[in-house]
């Protein structure tokens, strides 16, 4: 087979493959972002979905290339395959096979596995068999598989503390909505403030730096503080004092609260996650495009958008599966406890994010989770269900990079010759 010929089939199977991962991604993460919405009827499934759909994309779109630099060049050396950039191309295109396999068998099992851990196994299994275990960027591996135990402790740790400040300061006084309207404005405020943040600093690729961001960010923080603090003192003005006694209102309160948090989540997560399909494509692209291997070529924008659509196919067709999982058999799932897990989990993300680190956002949300059910008693949690989720996750790298392996050998022999 000749080069063009090879360059050509390698293209257009990436693509599709890449499409497919997306596909993936949004069947299984989806669950990240939605399922404790769904979970504590926040939102609808079709709601969801709509939801989803929209935010997981924006941030795919505008802030996915960081970590989808990382996927593509920042593992292996990929300079390596300087004298044969057709062996790169197939190498990517076999991580992409192995980790669609993976994700879909665990999707229709209704496991949240790990799509970063997926695609990164598969990426060092290539590397270490066709390059050596001397190439492989070791310490960008160690900080990523750092990232992996950091980011559920961190998650799970903010949303324990919100949590627990919530029940304390709010879902435990005598007049719980009134302590609501006291304390929400000040964590409407921050999220609004980290989720502003999020866009304007090296987000929607705008060219402004940190203090300016800073500043922007503040006064939307400052304004959405001064929005709730008004609604509430209208709420109040309006109700009879004894609908502020009322918990099931307090959770009705929080319900609203829980949207907002379920599209800051679905962004963070669709900027953090579309690397894990287009990180592999975006190589194969650039060798397409210049018939060399380069380290420093940009992902095109259309590339992002493809792995946000496909995120969102993936999300409407299927993602239902693991919704269930998240949305209620790891612990009880009430909008108090949904907005305190995905407030943890997406500042967790969107930080890691910003870092370059394609941190698991499956494991950052379940930790979030843990974290909540923990802060209501160790009783709360269904460990039967936490050590299926757990297993899942040490079968991840070892079986992505054993078939990204086998497939890559397939098309030595089928192609490369």
């Amino acid at each position: 087979m000749d080069t063009h010929t090879l360059y050509q089939l390698a293209f257009y199977l990436t693509l599709f493959f890449g499409f497919y991962m997306a596909w993936n991604v949004g069947a299984n993460d989806v669950a990240n972002a939605m399922g404790t919405s769904v979970g504590s009827k926040a939102v609808t499934l079709f709601q969801a979905v709509l939801i989803a759909s929209i935010f997981e994309f924006s941030g795919a779109y505008f802030v996915g290339d960081r970590v989808t630099s990382t996927i593509r060049k920042g593992i292996i050396d990929i300079t390596f395959f300087s004298k044969q950039p057709e062996h790169l191309m197939y190498g990517m295109l076999a991580a992409l096979i192995a980790t669609c396999l993976w994700l879909h068998l665990a999707t229709y099992k209704g496991l949240p596995v790990s799509t970063t851990h997926s695609i990164v196994g598969a990426v060092i299994g290539f590397g270490m068999f066709t390059t050596g275990v001397q190439n492989i960027k070791w310490m960008k591996v160690v900080s990523i598989v750092a990232s992996w135990i950091i980011s559920p402790v961190i998650g799970g740790i903010l949303a324990f503390l919100i949590f627990f400040f919530i029940t304390r300061k709010i879902l435990y006084k005598k007049y719980p909505v009134r302590a609501a309207s006291k304390y929400l404005p000040y964590l409407i405020g921050i999220l609004i403030m980290v989720l502003t943040m999020s866009l304007v600093y090296k987000g929607f690729k705008l060219k402004i730096s940190f203090f300016p961001a800073l500043i922007y960010s503040f006064i939307t923080g400052v304004v959405s503080f001064i929005a709730i603090k008004v609604y509430f003192r209208i709420l109040w003005q309006k109700s009879r004092k004894n609908y502020f006694k009322r918990l099931a209102d307090t959770e009705k309160v929080f319900k609203y609260m829980q949207v907002v948090t379920a599209c800051y989540v679905a962004f963070a997560h669709g900027s953090n996650d579309v690397a894990n399909a287009v990180g592999p494509l975006s190589a194969v692209v650039a060798i397409f495009n210049t018939h060399k291997v380069s380290p420093n070529v940009p992902v095109p924008s259309w590339v992002l958008a493809l792995g946000g659509l496909g995120i969102v196919v993936g999300i409407a067709t299927y993602g239902y599966k693991v919704i269930k999982t998240i949305g209620g058999k790891i612990t009880e799932i009430t909008p108090t406890r949904g907005f305190s897990a995905e407030f943890g989990a997406a500042t967790t993300i969107l930080v890691c994010s910003k870092l370059g680190l394609p941190i698991s956002t499956t494991h950052t949300l379940v930790g979030a989770v843990i974290g909540v059910g923990f802060a209501r008693g160790i009783a709360a949690l269904d460990f039967k269900v936490i050590r299926d989720i757990i297993i899942s996750w040490f079968v991840t790298i070892p079986f992505t990079a054993i078939i990204t392996i086998l497939i890559y050998e397939f098309f030595k022999y089928a192609f490369l010759g």
